[in-house]
């Protein structure tokens, strides 16, 4: 009896044993998957916020209304000061052969921005889309009539020459007029206006999304707005930084006093209805109507559609909405006449 009950212990011994190694197992197992799990919350993908016009996640409040420059594009206006900083740019004929930006600012506020140029009414659509706060200095006639009503939140240097809006010394007008991000909010302050509201964010791809993007091979974009190729701008795909730099009249688009580069994720291509309305070349856009585009991200284009979206400009593909890659972007108004076909072309090399 006594040999049994030796034995029998020594078996429960044993059993007790693996149990607790099996056990031991487990727990490592399930170690290993709760630090899987803390990893994947930690992902760019996965913070607690996002940054409504570059989709970029955050881990502090991304609230916060955009504001929306008219920034000079003139030879003798470049290089401008904050374009770096922008979330998204804009870019459109203002009158005759000359384009003009409007460059919107969210996630990141420059020191300094300019120079600043006169509003032309479908640059006052776009910024009332976003919910932004429009800055400008002068004004077309149908613009100051959509000012004048109350259409859109806004700062004029017309009103706020040399207290909110300074001329730099080193440009001759209508080339020096800039303000700085300060002023701006100081100006905010000075109408009332509410800055916290954010704008309404757009669609985006995530990390892991964007590296099995698919469409046609294009390194390189080049987008004439006429014969006149101090207004043409270039995009190179960068394939080591994952980027698109952009180059203007031959020279790259840097920051004036930085010289930091423009470096964008998305460059969205379209194509709308002009109509040139008076002897001074100033023109109506028709931005409601939708159209033909094309989209490049991460050296691939594709051709899409555009749709008015409560006065965004938001690519679509056979019904459906396409996101964008996260990060900044670039978007090039064109007149439909002469169309695409005859104002953009792709390297593919």
């Amino acid at each position: 009896m006594k040999k049994w009950a030796i034995v029998t212990v020594a078996v429960l011994l044993i059993l007790t044993g693996c149990s607790q190694k099996q056990a031991g197992k487990e727990q490592v197992k399930q170690e290993k998957k709760v630090s899987h799990v803390e990893k994947k919350v930690e992902s760019k993908d996965t913070l607690p916020y996002t940054f409504p016009l570059t989709g970029k996640g955050s881990n502090t409040n991304t609230d916060g209304r955009a504001v929306a420059v008219m920034v000079n594009n003139h030879p003798e206006a470049r290089p401008q000061s904050g374009l770096n900083k922008a979330d998204l740019v804009y870019e459109l004929l203002a009158e005759g052969d000359i384009t003009r930006f409007l460059a919107v600012f969210q996630s990141e506020r420059p020191e300094n921005i300019g120079p600043v140029r006169s509003a032309r009414g479908y640059y006052l659509e776009l910024a009332k889309g976003l919910n932004a706060l429009y800055i400008a200095h002068g004004y077309s006639p149908e613009a100051k009539q959509m000012i004048d009503d109350g259409y859109i939140d806004n700062l004029n240097g017309m009103v706020y020459d040399g207290t909110l809006f300074k001329r730099a010394s080193f440009r001759k007008a209508p080339h020096n007029s800039y303000i700085t991000f300060e002023n701006v909010l100081k100006g905010a302050k000075l109408k009332n206006y509410s800055m916290d509201q954010s704008p309404p964010a757009f669609s985006f791809l995530t990390d892991e999304e964007s590296k099995s993007l698919t469409g046609e091979a294009a390194t390189s974009a080049l987008v004439s707005y006429s014969s006149y190729n101090m207004f043409d701008c270039r995009y190179q795909y960068d394939s080591e930084l994952g980027r698109y730099k952009r180059f203007s009249g031959g020279e790259q688009t840097v920051d004036l006093e930085t010289k930091e580069p423009i470096l964008l994720d998305n460059i969205f291509i379209v194509e709308a209805v002009h109509k040139v309305v008076d002897s001074a070349g100033h023109r109506n856009i028709n931005l409601k109507s939708g159209g033909k585009g094309y989209l490049l991200q991460k050296g691939i284009v594709n051709q899409i559609e555009w749709k008015n979206v409560n006065n965004r400009i938001v690519p679509f593909k056979n019904g459906k909405e396409v996101p964008f890659v996260q990060g900044k972007t670039w978007v090039n108004i064109l007149p439909s006449t002469p169309g695409l076909l005859k104002s953009v072309s792709f390297n593919v090399k």
